[in-house]
C-alpha cells in the first residue's frame, strides 16, 4: 500500500498545487471585483464581509474539488477552474443586481444580504460542480 501511495504522491501534489493556485487567483480577483475591502472589514470584525467572502470561496472550491475528482489532466483542472471562477463572479454580480445596496450593506455589517450572497454563491457552486461531472 505504501509504495502505491508514494507512486501517486507526485500527481496529488500537482493537483493540490494547481487547486491552491486557482483558489488564490480566484480570491484575488474576487476581492478586487467587490468595491469594499473584505480583508480589512474582516479584520475589523465585520461578520457580513466574512460570510459573503466565505460563501464565494466555498462556492468556487466545490466545482474545483469536483473537477479534481473527475479530470484526467491538470489542463482540465485549470480550464474548468477558470470557468468556475467566472461563474462565481457572475453570481456576485447577480446578487449585486438583486440587492442594489449590497455594496453599502456589507461594509455596514448587515448580515442578511451577506447570507443571501453566500447562499447564492454556494448554490451556484453546487450547480456548477454538477454540470462539470463528465
Amino acid at each position: 500500500m505504501l509504495p502505491k501511495m508514494l507512486a501517486m504522491l507526485p500527481a496529488f501534489l500537482a493537483y493540490f498545487a494547481v487547486a491552491i493556485a486557482l483558489i488564490a487567483v480566484f480570491f484575488l480577483v474576487y476581492v478586487n471585483v467587490t468595491p469594499y475591502d473584505e480583508i480589512a472589514l474582516i479584520r475589523q470584525g465585520n461578520t457580513a464581509a466574512a460570510v459573503g467572502l466565505s460563501g464565494a470561496l466555498f462556492g468556487f472550491a466545490i466545482p474545483v474539488a469536483n473537477v479534481i475528482a473527475h479530470s484526467d489532466t491538470l489542463a482540465d483542472l485549470a480550464a474548468w477552474g477558470a470557468i468556475a471562477g467566472v461563474i462565481q463572479i457572475l453570481a456576485y454580480l447577480v446578487a449585486r443586481f438583486t440587492l442594489p445596496h449590497l455594496n453599502e450593506d456589507i461594509p455596514a455589517g448587515k448580515v442578511a444580504p451577506a447570507i443571501f450572497l453566500a447562499a447564492l454563491s454556494l448554490t451556484v457552486g453546487l450547480t456548477n460542480a454538477a454540470c462539470m461531472t463528465y
